[in-house]
């Protein structure tokens, strides 16, 4: 092995989750500016057996895989559980969020102190670019499923399996 972890450095870790249903622009967002502040990202599509996902969980990890491929430090994974315990199998000591609103606070708050307070995992909040305050997942597909034009909201190829998929139905 080389690198810092050979070295005895330990790599810099840190998790972005989410249920990526589909990954957004905001989504990747915040992806790419973590991914300048760690050595090592993952990207967690945090599964939820008792919601029914428009993408399948391994589709929404190839789509987070092919828009992140510029990225050398992004590794894309799924996990149904606790996100504390997906940090610490992998030795992951934070977690970081995009907050597009005030409404977002409150709740990552709760969340973020929870976390800490099972297991030390710090939160970090990163402040979601203003072009994609307004934007989530669920309204992007319930635009689209309308007939408006999300195109300039997703990364294209995200883009087009949207419209594929709605297509089908």
């Amino acid at each position: 092995m080389t690198g810092p972890e050979s070295e005895g450095l330990q790599l810099r870790r840190a998790v972005c989750p989410g249920s990526f249903d589909p990954i957004t622009n905001g989504h990747l967002d915040i992806i790419a500016r973590a991914s300048k502040l760690y050595d090592v990202v993952h990207v967690a599509v945090m599964i939820n057996k008792s919601k029914q996902g428009l993408f399948t969980v391994e589709e929404r990890m190839d789509l987070i895989r092919r828009v992140t491929a510029e990225y050398d430090n992004v590794v894309v994974e799924s996990h149904h559980g606790l996100l504390v315990d997906f940090c610490k199998e992998r030795g992951i000591p934070a977690i970081v969020k995009g907050l597009r609103a005030v409404s977002d606070f409150d709740y990552e708050l709760q969340m973020a102190q929870m976390n800490n307070g099972l297991t030390g995992v710090e939160t970090l909040f990163v402040p979601t670019n203003p072009t994609y305050s307004f934007l989530s997942s669920s309204l992007v597909k319930e635009v689209a499923a309308w007939g408006g034009d999300v195109s300039h909201l997703l990364p294209p190829i995200v883009h087009e399996a949207l419209a594929a998929r709605l297509r089908e139905k």
